[in-house]
C-alpha cells in the first residue's frame, strides 16, 4: 500500500470553513473528477508526506501552501487493482502563496461548502469530507470494487 497526499484550500467566514478549492482532474488516476490536489511521495528523494503535499499543490495549482492541518487519514482498498490501494494523508489549509491556476492536470474552482459537487467526486468523499470541513477528524477505510462503487466503508470520528 502506497502513501499519498491530499490538501484542500479553504476559505473561512466567522471561523467556520465556508469555501473549497476544487480541482477537477483532468487525466490520470481520478480524472473528470472534482478533488483536492496531492498525490504520491517521492521516495527516492526521501520526501516527507508533508514535503509532497506542499509541492503537488505548487505542480497542480500554482499555489505555496503555508500552514496546513491533517484532518484524515483514509485508507482505499481495491481489491480487484491492488497496485491502486493507497493511504491517503488528508489535510486543510487557509493559508498559501499565489492564486490557484489551471495545469495541464488539474483545473481548480471555489465552491460553497453548501454546494459541493459531490456526484462528479470519488463515491466516498460524501462520507468523510463534510465531517472534516466541520472541523472533525476522520479516519476510515473503504472498499471499492469495479466502477469505483463503494463495497464497504468504515468511517470513524478520532
Amino acid at each position: 500500500m502506497r502513501d499519498v497526499t491530499l490538501c484542500f484550500l479553504t476559505k473561512q467566514k466567522q471561523s467556520q470553513i465556508d469555501q473549497i478549492c476544487l480541482a477537477m482532474k483532468k487525466r490520470g488516476f481520478g480524472a473528470n473528477r472534482w478533488n483536492g490536489v496531492g498525490g504520491k511521495i517521492k521516495e527516492d528523494a526521501k520526501e516527507s508526506i508533508e514535503q509532497a503535499m506542499i509541492r503537488e499543490a505548487l505542480e497542480e495549482i500554482s499555489v505555496k501552501i503555508k500552514n496546513f492541518y491533517k484532518v484524515a487519514e483514509l485508507t482505499f482498498i481495491f481489491p480487484h487493482q491492488k497496485d491502486w490501494n493507497q493511504l491517503v494523508h488528508t489535510y486543510l489549509t487557509k493559508e498559501w502563496v499565489g492564486e490557484p491556476e489551471e495545469s495541464e492536470e488539474m483545473k481548480p474552482e471555489w465552491f460553497s461548502v453548501k454546494k459541493i459537487p459531490f456526484d462528479s467526486m470519488w463515491p466516498d468523499d460524501i462520507y468523510w469530507l463534510p465531517k472534516v470541513l466541520k472541523k472533525k477528524l476522520v479516519k476510515a477505510k473503504f472498499v471499492f470494487g469495479k466502477n469505483d462503487v463503494v463495497l464497504d466503508k468504515d468511517v470513524k470520528i478520532v
